[in-house]
């Protein structure tokens, strides 16, 4: 199964819609036709609604014809994390506890979505709350035999299957890039607070929306909507930049980081990024061995898994609690272990797990300041095979912890089978990030259809 070309969005049927030419109708078929082959094997979606969805869709044509769109995302499909509040469908949180539960409200996302145009098709599988546990039985579209990551799994799936161009999902460790790369889309992971969380149960203090896109185009114009409707989580700027997508920006200088997963890399995955690397010729990386503050930060981030646990630990406590003590049967024992590792942290412990998680984010200020960017793997290799983990979140954690913009572009690949490369930004520069994933994203097509 193949992704979605990444040079036909959504957006630029914009005129073909206006002329008549061509119809959001016609375009929601083609993704509704891959759905009726595939989605029974990949299994996306917790819930979808064509019906709805072909109506919204010939209302989004009159709008077209008339020129009276609502944005340029008008009449998009798009899917939803089960995290992810709708009125007119279930949020399950990929819990048995949680199955079926209507909150009668849309997220602040989903309504910004709607007041755009945007067609909600459904609410996409996501692990248990949204961390590590999969209880739902995503597959990877490119490879069944596989994970499609996590925890944004159904998201990414529908994506890579080419059902839908946007779907958003959530990062807290790495929920966003890694399925992305797993599944060969875009995974764009904002500033926190750049998009606003309300309605969505990822309640941690660097969880953020993630959007994922078959195409950079789509993407940004889906996350500029929310955005401009409804703003970032409150007290942020939220996401600032330009209308449409961001001119590319050429990078000169970009750091290399290697995080704890680069010792578990494959050897594919190696290869693919070293390859990627000397293809473009004209940008200087810079990695460890040339520049002492960025062994410095290396040696400063060696587990920082821990500490993300520790502060996700810490601040899980609620609601998990209370999940646990309504019905602990219907809760994992991974998510009881977890509250059991939060009842055991005393304050004191969170407060200097922040301290430091501030130190980690102030020295990177500091690094990052002669720099474009910093360049990693988006995953250790391809997905693996089986379902029962969704891979390993080593090369992901680092941008979550500093709270930074980061994406996933589907550049590389290993053994065959989509792999990310990682751009990862500056705090509160998205769209800067944006222009340079523009850039990295025009070098890695040209490079990869040699």
């Amino acid at each position: 199964m193949k992704t979605v070309p990444r040079d036909q969005s959504y957006a630029s049927h914009g005129p073909d819609f206006r002329s008549g030419k061509d119809s959001p109708l016609n375009f929601l078929e083609m993704g509704l036709a891959r759905m009726e082959k595939h989605e029974a094997k990949v299994r996306a979606f917790t819930v979808y609604d064509c019906e709805t969805a072909r109506i919204e869709a010939k209302a989004s044509e009159t709008r077209w014809r008339s020129g009276q769109e609502l944005s340029p995302i008008d009449g998009m499909p798009i899917g939803i994390k089960d995290i992810i509040e709708t009125y007119d469908m279930p949020t399950g949180q990929g819990s048995p506890l949680w199955d079926g539960h209507e909150s009668k409200r849309d997220s602040a996302t989903v309504q910004a979505l709607r007041e755009a145009g945007a067609i909600i098709l459904g609410k996409t599988v996501t692990t248990e709350f949204a961390a590590s546990t999969p209880l739902g039985k995503t597959v990877n579209p490119h490879d069944p035999r596989r994970t499609p990551g996590g925890s944004s799994s159904g998201s990414t799936a529908a994506v890579g299957a080419g059902f839908i161009p946007v779907a958003l999902g959530s990062q807290v460790v790495g929920s966003t890039l890694r399925p992305s790369s797993y599944c060969g889309c875009i995974g764009f992971k904002p500033s926190v607070g750049a998009i606003n969380r309300g309605g969505s149960y990822d309640y941690l203090s660097h969880s953020c929306v993630g959007v994922i896109g078959a195409s950079l185009d789509d993407l940004w114009l889906t996350a500029k909507a929310i955005v401009n409707r409804v703003g970032g989580d409150p007290g942020y700027v939220g996401l600032i930049g330009p209308e449409t997508l961001p001119s590319a920006i050429a990078a000169k200088r970009v750091l290399v980081l290697e995080t704890d997963g680069w010792s578990k890399r494959t050897v594919g995955a190696a290869a693919a990024f070293d390859q990627f690397l000397k293809g473009v010729a004209e940008v200087e990386f810079v990695g460890r061995d040339h520049e002492v503050m960025l062994e410095d930060f290396e040696q400063m981030i060696t587990g920082i898994r821990t500490l993300s646990s520790t502060i996700l630990s810490f601040e899980g406590r609620w609601p998990l609690g209370g999940y646990i003590k309504t019905d602990e049967t219907k809760v994992s024992a991974t998510a009881r272990q977890r509250f059991c590792d939060g009842k055991d942290l005393k304050q004191k412990d969170y407060v200097a797990a922040l301290e430091r998680r501030n130190a980690i984010r102030e020295t990177y200020a500091e690094l990052t300041k002669e720099f474009d960017a910093v360049i990693t793997l988006a995953a250790t290799g391809a997905a693996p095979l089986g379902l029962e983990s969704t891979g390993d979140a080593d090369f992901n954690i680092p941008a979550s912890v500093l709270g930074v913009p980061a994406i996933s572009l589907p550049v590389l690949s290993d053994g065959g089978l989509p792999l990310g490369l990682q751009l990862i930004g500056k705090a509160n520069r998205d769209a800067e990030l944006i222009g340079l994933a523009h850039w990295f994203l025009s070098k890695g097509l040209r490079e990869t259809s040699r």
